[in-house]
């Protein structure tokens, strides 16, 4: 296996846009690379996906066990020549004092070297010190060499190579100049998502080129020396016999990858649907709409009048129905952003509003009331994710919900999971994973109604 992981001393490095340039670069040289995003992200590996053009998987220690991550890694690894993992944050950040979480751990736990990129803004000498203090910290990680980040110019550079070749052993593997160019426009979740921006491939391109210029892959491939793909391992699947609708489109592109390979696996054919386009839901026996950002594109949405009522009908006419987050706020009766309102499918007895700042965002811990349609079992505990920056408003007191909020907000601080009918409407994000296979339930829930 061939591997390295995209650390930084912290978070707004540039990590995001080094790992897009470095898969796209190496993708144009023909390897097949396989991208990794550590942590709960549904944006970066949009990005991600289009640069290697080939799926992107999440690597997670709070909803996935050490083994999960382990066996995830290599199941999509073995198809690639070399796999690349955005971390998250800084190489040392994570939730315990112990790092037991961090990016470290997880380089360790899948024995990948460290390539550390530094934002170099307003630093020069200082960059070594950091560098051996990086190293020190956990000497069982090897940081195998750093990319500096937002380099100045060329006095700059040489003055940050001098010290690091003066004080560590580090290599530096290239040196990227600030350019506005390669920025990718952020909103108030982080990155735009890539399956918004109409210039995307055009961006990763961008980015790209100035990584293949400006950074040393041949000397990056000899620290991680590519391997053979091989073919991939046969996955026992049911055969479909229900057909599962995924909206996915410009408002709806949040959903992981293997959440929707565990649904094939299960027997479901996913049938995907743009909500800004489609006029009618197609022949369907569920609806699994994911969260997203549906205030970007709320007038569209709203002016979608017929899909809007065949999505209201099949709720009423109890059609299993999943949302999350912005699937959630799809399915209310009304959205507010800037002061402006639109209609939404009007299914669920209450309106969301946009906030200014994040209502809900990080891990949250949830127990299962016995409500739910396709649950695990009453009390039964998991662990899972939000971030959202809306809040429901006019909400009933009679609701049913599916889970009781432990940690994190929910809906409203202590409850979420809405039921109504067949529907469960949520604002946790979910993961089909060992301590919650909500996937097959799910499908089972729709074989059997």
């Amino acid at each position: 296996m061939s591997n390295i992981l995209i650390s930084a001393a912290h978070k707004s490095s540039g990590k995001t846009t080094i790992s897009i340039g470095l898969c796209a670069a190496l993708t144009a040289r023909k390897f097949i690379i396989q991208a990794f995003k550590k942590g709960p992200d549904y944006i970066d590996p949009l990005w991600l996906s289009q640069a290697t053009k080939r799926p992107c998987h999440n690597l997670d220690f709070y909803t996935m066990t050490s083994d999960e991550i382990k066996h995830s890694f290599s199941h999509y690894s073995q198809t690639a020549n070399l796999s690349i993992i955005e971390g998250n944050k800084g190489l040392y950040d994570g939730m315990d004092l112990d790092g037991s979480n961090s990016n470290a751990a997880l380089a360790h736990l899948v024995d990948a070297p460290v390539i550390l990129v530094i934002d170099t803004q307003g630093i020069t000498r200082g960059v070594a010190p950091l560098i051996l203090g990086y190293k020190m910290f956990d000497k069982d990680i090897s940081i195998a060499g750093v990319i500096f980040n937002q380099v100045g110019g060329e006095r700059h550079e040489n003055k940050l190579r001098a010290a690091v070749e003066y004080y560590t052993d580090v290599p530096v593997i290239g040196a990227v100049r600030r350019n506005k160019n390669l920025q990718i426009k952020e909103r108030h979740l982080g990155l735009m998502p890539s399956n918004e921006d109409q210039k995307a491939q055009l961006k990763i391109q961008t980015i790209a080129q100035a990584i293949e210029e400006q950074v040393d892959l041949d000397k990056l491939l000899e620290i991680v020396a590519p391997v053979e793909a091989k073919n991939p391992v046969s996955i026992t699947t049911i055969k479909p016999d229900i057909k599962i609708g995924i909206i996915r489109d410009a408002a709806f592109g949040f959903y992981y990858q293997g959440d929707l390979e565990a649904l094939e696996a299960a027997g479901a054919e996913l049938v995907f649907i743009d909500a800004l386009q489609d006029s009618h839901l197609p022949a369907i026996d569920g609806l699994f709409i994911g969260g997203g950002f549906p205030e970007e594109q709320m007038q569209m949405l709203a002016n979608n009048r017929s899909l809007k009522q065949d999505i209201y009908e099949a709720v009423e006419t109890e059609m299993p129905v999943y949302a999350e987050c912005g699937g959630l706020m799809y399915l209310a009766r009304r959205l507010t952003w800037h002061d402006k309102t639109c209609e939404m499918v009007g299914a669920l007895p209450f309106d969301t509003i946009m906030q200014q700042r994040p209502v809900g965002r990080g891990y949250v811990h949830l127990r299962e009331t016995g409500n739910g349609l396709w649950q695990q079992g009453k009390e039964t505990e998991f662990y899972a994710h939000e971030f959202h920056y809306s809040k429901p408003i006019n909400v009933p007191e009679n609701l049913k919900y599916a889970y009781e909020v432990i940690r994190g907000h929910g809906l409203d601080g202590y409850n979420d999971g809405i039921v109504y009918k067949n529907t469960v409407a949520s604002y946790v994000h979910l993961r089909d994973v060992k301590n919650n296979r909500w996937a097959g339930r799910f499908v089972e829930f729709v074989r059997n109604n």
